[in-house]
């Protein structure tokens, strides 16, 4: 991690996505900063609080930036919004889109269920390496 500026080294870290190419693509986002939304299933290690800190790494797992988490609440599937769906900003940044990724993406974790909780987090790129 000598990439990683001193005064994050001690931060947890994640990549987003199930695979190096689903990474690189929502990092891309991150950077762009366009997205500035994710969910993760209830049960996920790598739950977040307000404030926290976090390096993301690219599909390699290379740390490439920094995001900071503004906002954590807990959701059903079918509660999450279009606002949401669009802060998520994959695809056309529509609801319907954020479903149909989302319904395959816990799918091919064995996790998706049209009543699961999931932890939906804002947040916000604070540096970029």
């Amino acid at each position: 991690m000598s990439a990683v500026p001193e005064q994050y080294r001690g931060l947890r870290s994640f990549a987003f996505g199930d695979g190096p190419a689903l990474a690189d693509e929502l990092l891309d986002l991150v950077i762009r900063g366009v997205k500035t939304a994710t969910c993760s299933t209830e049960d996920e290690p790598n739950t977040s609080t307000p404030g926290e800190r976090w390096i993301v790494l690219d599909g390699r797992g290379e740390p490439c930036c920094i995001i900071e988490s503004t906002e954590v609440s807990y959701r059903r599937f079918g509660e999450v919004d279009a606002a949401f769906a669009f802060d998520e900003g994959e695809g056309d940044r529509s609801l319907d889109y954020w479903r149909n990724a989302h319904r395959n993406y816990f799918g091919r974790q064995g996790k998706f269920r049209e009543d699961m909780m999931l932890m939906c987090e804002r947040f916000r790129l604070v540096e970029v390496f």
